[in-house]
């Protein structure tokens, strides 16, 4: 079994975080809008499914490792938030 973590989106990605995600995290973090009215950031989950690590932000954005190896980002459709 393998453990995951939490952090907020636009801070350092924990050292859990697999190497194959960071830089579509990092574009994620990258695209979404500053609030200027101090609202609090959303939160990425790093889980595993079936071995693989999927990073998920509070907003449905999913970036996750494929079976082939490909990181794919993509929006969880059925995420009731956003």
């Amino acid at each position: 079994m393998r453990l995951g973590t939490r952090w907020l989106s636009g801070d350092p990605v924990p050292a859990a975080v697999p190497s194959e995600l960071r830089a579509q995290i990092a574009a994620v973090d990258t695209a979404i809008a500053r609030d200027l009215l101090g609202q609090p950031r959303p939160s990425w989950t790093l889980t595993f499914l079936e071995n693989r690590p999927v990073a998920e932000l509070d907003t449905g954005v999913l970036v996750e490792l494929t079976s082939s190896g490909e990181v794919v980002v993509r929006h969880d459709v059925d995420d009731d938030f956003a």
